[in-house]
């Protein structure tokens, strides 16, 4: 298949971004996406600073000097205690100001929405210009990205930077790194609340860690399960069943987790149905943001419907009420099912799994996606790290080859790899194995 790909000074000519957004091309209008990455070979130059780095400092300086990330979030720590958070990216540098003085219709509404600008391209006084300190031309430099240095503790779930630390808010950026004030989704409120709870305990080992990666506490049921079971007789008078199994479920998404799976179905039909502003009785307070909102309000009528959907649902597929998540959250590996914990991001867990509803074939058939690489990593006073790693997908696609499926049962068990970083900590492993190339 050949196709024409029209391009300008400003980048290539395209038709839209995704269904949502379509940016059709008239005879007096056209569309180009600027993209300061297509030209952006420096990553593996970031990388290998990485590598080399000894401390938190020299993370930042390797960011600074290569600004070669496109996308990610920096986190790091380091065995003198100091602590790093930075959103350093190459982002097109469209500042607030910019946006105001250049938009076009179009973007006046989606820059304050989702922080994509549209501007008019046919201004010269519209043109990105350069940050001194920038690697490149209409790119930010280092010194306007979000950095947060030496806090108790640094989290992000895939929210902006602002609340990377709830007692030390990150501001002052612009909006195309991300908003400032706004409703954090409940997987950033849980990590919040427990990294928080971490950090001031002190002292934290690595086992510590490892246990935060299988809490499998689920926000969302401290948040509203009891309000879901109270105000679940009047909407379902004929099932005591599904109200007691809500009432009774123990708030976590752990494979034996009974109730789970019901709660997790209502509450995807929910959220999915009912407006952020309409789900709970208490609203969103950019001074309390990780406790709020709250409150469930169960007299939306979308609740009713959830619940008693998510119910019928499970019984038409022959699925008790009670079941263990982990009878019907698996992944599979030639012909067997492994169960596995964890929950989706709308929950709010930390350990994210993502498995697809098929209603059908019965339930969920096979986890599509979610938590991949883990990492736990501290310090014991000596030269070498203490690390434990897992590779949830395994290491190997080959249904023929022993790492087939061998992490994926490891996390399936909540079990960990001991990653070896020192010559004598590699010697002393007992899957060492030697060749030598001769020749």
């Amino acid at each position: 298949m050949t196709r024409t790909q029209y391009w300008t000074r400003y980048g290539p000519v395209i038709s839209g971004l995704g269904a949502q957004l379509p940016l059709p091309w008239t005879s007096t209008t056209a569309f180009a996406l600027n993209d300061p990455n297509a030209a952006n070979l420096r990553g593996s130059d970031t990388a290998l600073g990485f590598g080399r780095a000894r401390s938190t400092r020299d993370v930042l300086d390797t960011l600074r000097r290569t600004q070669g990330l496109p996308w990610a979030n920096t986190i790091a720590a380091d065995s003198s205690g100091n602590s790093l958070f930075t959103q350093s990216q190459v982002l097109p540098r469209i500042t607030d100001e910019l946006a105001r003085r250049c938009s076009t219709p179009l973007g006046r509404a989606t820059y304050p929405a989702s922080g994509v600008a549209v501007l008019d391209g046919s201004r010269g006084d519209c043109a990105l210009g350069s940050d001194p300190d920038a690697i490149q031309p209409g790119v930010f430099g280092p010194s306007r990205m979000p950095v947060l240095r030496n806090a108790p503790y640094v989290e992000n779930s895939n929210d902006s930077a602002w609340l990377t630390n709830a007692d030390r808010p990150l501001t002052g950026y612009e909006r195309v790194f991300g908003t400032v004030g706004t409703p954090r989704s409940l997987r950033t409120r849980g990590g919040i609340e427990d990294v928080a709870a971490m950090a001031a305990e002190g002292r934290l080992t690595v086992a510590d860690l490892q246990k935060q990666q299988f809490a499998n506490r689920a926000p969302a049921g401290d948040l509203a399960a009891a309000d879901a079971a109270r105000a679940c007789g009047p909407v379902l008078p004929d099932d005591p069943e599904a109200c007691r199994v809500i009432g009774s479920w123990d708030r976590t998404v752990n494979t034996d987790s009974r109730g789970a799976l019901l709660f997790d179905r209502f509450w995807r039909k929910f959220t999915g149905a009912v407006p952020p502003a309409e789900q709970w009785k208490v609203p969103f307070s950019a001074a309390d943001p990780v406790r709020t909102p709250h409150t469930l309000d169960t007299s939306s009528p979308g609740f009713a419907k959830a619940l008693t959907d998510a119910v019928a649902e499970l019984r038409t597929a022959g699925i008790p009420l009670d079941a263990p998540l982990g009878a019907h959250q698996f992944v599979v590996r030639g012909d067997r099912r492994i169960p596995v914990s964890g929950g989706t991001e709308a929950l709010g867990i930390w350990n994210k799994t993502e498995p697809v509803w098929n209603a059908a074939g019965g339930g969920y058939t096979e986890v599509a996606h979610g938590t991949s690489h883990v990492q736990a990593v501290g310090w014991d006073g000596s030269r070498c790290p203490v690390a434990r790693t897992l590779l949830t997908y395994s290491q190997s696609s080959n249904a023929r080859s022993p790492h087939f499926s061998d992490q994926t049962e490891l996390y399936a068990q909540e079990r960990w790899v001991t990653s070896r970083f020192c010559e004598k900590d590699i010697l002393r492993s007992p899957q060492l194995r030697v060749v030598r190339v001769r020749g």
